[in-house]
């Protein structure tokens, strides 16, 4: 890493574009005979679908078709994939459920996608979702990753909400490791769940082309081509050659635009159904409950230091939430993104690192703003700081005395270290934050914090 490039202008040659209206997001494409799509979504973290009732909607203004899960299933569209096998600690696959782009006999988050109306216009269409009557049993739901295992199951195939118990690392190096510690910090914490909040709700418009039998989707995408071979080869059953995915101008995504979700399916679907186009852009209520959360690590981390401070090992035992269902990128977030990082930038000499993924009644969960490697470094971090204050060192002085220096570095967690400069880099750091007056302010506060 180079210092000299820290708050250097950056110029940018795409603005110009934007600031005077010229920009093309997915929601200003408008094709010929364009029609627009409403999904009607569960109020019901976890339920039974007993009926699904849509005279009422289909005789609405404006309204073309109403579709259900059941229709979707009989036009043998898949669901949704995992684009990433985990195999667990006995050599198991991982457990995936089905994840239809349409709910089929239960919903099992808030926000699932029931039904989906399309109509002439997108206000015909949502007032048109209002008149579809789905009959809910309400079953117990567990939101939290913690409860899981003993939770109400969401699916058959993983009775205990367990979707994989995973490890990388060492075990039996690391327990002879702590076993000699002179010190041991250990540290319990949660890595909260976070909701993408982009400038731009995702959006997707299809259009079927019947004398070639082709289709175009415009989407809100940060990756098309791994839309396309997703929904191609696993949902649709289409070659790839008769599907073009284009990414117009994205409002941001952070990760959560990613990946292969179930509205850009069902309006791909449905614009052969009907003939014409269909788009369906999000509203910001409706994407805090349908688009990718992130992170919701429930996490027990331990760090074995010698007397002088030199680290030892670590030890890391994670429950990541998943959601009711696998994303796109979902198995690999909480695992080989994450568990992989738990080096950082110290000579660590043994880690052990153990992951359970587990299934609650939430909105599934993903990458979002750096993909498990921040979840690592949260871990890392707090582990030394921790370390430091409770042996009476300087943080500072303990991240030096533990620095990798001599490279390339083979780490305990797979990753091999070609180069690094942690040293300057912390310098720089240190010269940016005042970190003396950091100090004194920090001082201060808990001087406030802890006065009677």
């Amino acid at each position: 890493m180079t210092t000299s490039l820290i708050g250097a202008r950056v110029p940018r040659k795409e603005d110009y574009r934007f600031l005077t209206g010229a920009g093309q997001y997915t929601d200003d494409v408008a094709f010929a005979g364009q029609t627009h799509a409403a999904f009607v979504r569960s109020p019901h973290a976890h339920a039974v679908l007993k009926s699904v009732k849509t005279e009422r909607a289909r005789k609405s203004p404006g309204v073309i078709a109403v579709y259900t899960g059941a229709d979707l299933a009989a036009s043998k569209v898949g669901g949704l994939p995992c684009g990433w096998l985990i195999t667990d600690v006995k050599g198991q696959p991982m457990k995936e459920p089905p994840y239809p782009p349409l709910a089929q006999g239960k919903v099992r988050h808030v926000g699932e996608r029931v039904a989906v109306v399309i109509a002439e216009t997108q206000a015909q269409a949502r007032d048109a979702a209002e008149l579809v009557e789905v009959d809910y049993q309400a079953l117990p739901a567990v939101v939290s990753a913690a409860k899981a295992k003993n939770g109400p199951a969401l699916h058959e195939l993983a009775p205990d909400n367990t979707c994989y118990v995973w490890a990388l690392g060492d075990k039996s190096a690391v327990d002879a490791a702590f076993a000699k510690a002179a010190h041991v910090t250990k540290l319990d914490f949660v890595n909260n769940r976070l909701v993408p909040n982009a400038i731009e709700p995702r959006a997707a418009n299809a259009s079927y082309s019947r004398a070639d039998d082709s289709y175009t989707l415009y989407v809100a995408s940060q990756n098309p081509h791994v839309e396309r071979l997703l929904m191609t080869a696993f949902v649709l059953g289409l070659p790839e050659s008769k599907v073009r995915v284009i990414a117009p101008d994205v409002g941001g995504g952070f990760g959560s635009k990613i990946y292969l979700y179930a509205e850009d399916v069902v309006v791909t679907w449905a614009s052969r159904q009907l003939g014409r186009p269909v788009k369906w852009t999000s509203d910001r209520s409706e994407a805090f409950v349908s688009d990718a959360h992130g992170r919701d690590h429930v996490t027990a981390a331990e760090l074995a230091l010698d007397k002088d401070g030199k680290f030892l090992a670590m030890r890391v035992r994670t429950t990541a939430n998943l959601g009711a269902y696998l994303s796109t990128f979902a198995s690999c977030i909480p695992t080989i993104l994450y568990a992989t990082l738990l080096a950082g930038q110290y000579k660590t000499p043994a880690i052990y690192c153990e992951v359970t993924a587990v299934f609650t009644n939430t909105t599934p969960v993903d990458a979002y703003r750096g993909a498990g490697r921040p979840e690592a470094t949260y871990v890392v971090e707090r582990l030394v700081e921790t370390a430091a204050r409770e042996m009476k060192l300087d943080p500072v002085e303990l991240r030096r005395r533990n620095f990798i220096s001599e490279f390339p570095y083979q780490t305990p967690v797979a990753l091999c270290y070609d180069t690094g400069n942690y040293e300057a880099t912390l310098g720089a750091v240190l010269k940016l934050a005042d970190v003396a007056g950091f100090k004194d302010r920090r001082e201060q506060s808990l001087r406030r914090v802890n006065s009677p």
